[in-house]
């Protein structure tokens, strides 16, 4: 079981980013183009490693509704 992957990374950028922004859950899901769930941005932020699409739904969401440009490795960092 050696070659298994990590899965539980810890803490998030993107915790400390929503917090500075003064973002919840919430203003994600509003945001969101897609399909999002509270549950999926509470996988992002405690580090439970996200699939590539599901990453850029969360950056995509938090751009819209930061009204900046962030690239994924400033939220994610694996």
């Amino acid at each position: 079981m050696g070659n298994e992957t990590e899965r539980d990374l810890g803490e998030q950028p993107i915790a400390k980013l929503m917090v500075d922004l003064g973002l919840k859950a919430g203003d994600l899901i509003s945001n969101s183009t897609g399909q999002m769930t509270y549950k999926m941005v509470s996988r992002a932020v405690k580090g439970r490693r996200l699939t590539p699409h599901m990453q850029q739904k969360i950056l995509s969401a938090l751009n819209k509704a930061a009204g900046r440009q962030y690239r994924s490795s400033d939220l994610f960092n694996y």
